[in-house]
């Protein structure tokens, strides 16, 4: 009898996981996770949306974000098999996803779009922050649920956070939205 032997490619542990993540995500219906409360200030007063229909273009950059989760950190980066850093993430989604050309740094893709109040902010919908003691130095692809995946060079991966985060209320500037 002879075996086959399956080669597992990066894509496809992208895929597993991205299967995974929307099944935990279904079935989170259960008590939320206790959190230290966050300091009282400005941006803490915003309301953020939670659970708009994302038009369809939208829905699927959220998906195609989610993809990436894990893909390593690199300043300049533009591309999954090398690296992404913030801009350079946000611009390879929107060309893969929605056939989008957004290129240029967080600052370029802010002048872009159309302002979005935080309380209509719906998936695919870009988030940008002031990580650098500059405006819009960081931009992040928001996915609903006040979740957002971004490139930062802290944690050296594509990953997921939340604007209920200090860190990320605090630094939230606006939100722009590429999609009717």
């Amino acid at each position: 009898m002879r075996q086959t032997i399956f080669r597992v490619t990066t894509w496809t542990w992208r895929l597993g996981g991205l299967f995974l993540l929307l099944a935990l995500t279904a079935c989170g219906g259960g008590k939320p996770m206790t959190r230290e409360k966050p300091a009282v200030s400005a941006p803490a007063a915003l309301a953020f949306a939670r659970n708009l229909e994302a038009a369809p273009a939208g829905r699927e950059v959220a998906m195609y974000a989610l993809g990436l989760i894990g893909v390593g950190y690199r300043y300049g980066g533009k591309n999954p098999e090398a690296g992404l850093d913030c801009s350079g993430m946000v611009s390879h989604i929107y060309r893969q996803a929605a056939q989008y050309v957004l290129n240029g740094s967080a600052a370029d893709m802010a002048r872009k779009g159309r302002a979005v109040r935080p309380e209509q902010i719906r998936p695919g919908d870009l988030l940008f922050f002031n990580t650098l003691n500059r405006p819009r130095s960081h931009v992040a692809v928001y996915i609903g649920d006040l979740r957002f995946v971004h490139a930062p060079s802290s944690n050296g991966a594509v990953r997921i956070d939340s604007l209920e985060d200090r860190y990320y209320k605090s630094r939230f500037e606006e939100a722009r939205s590429y999609f009717d």
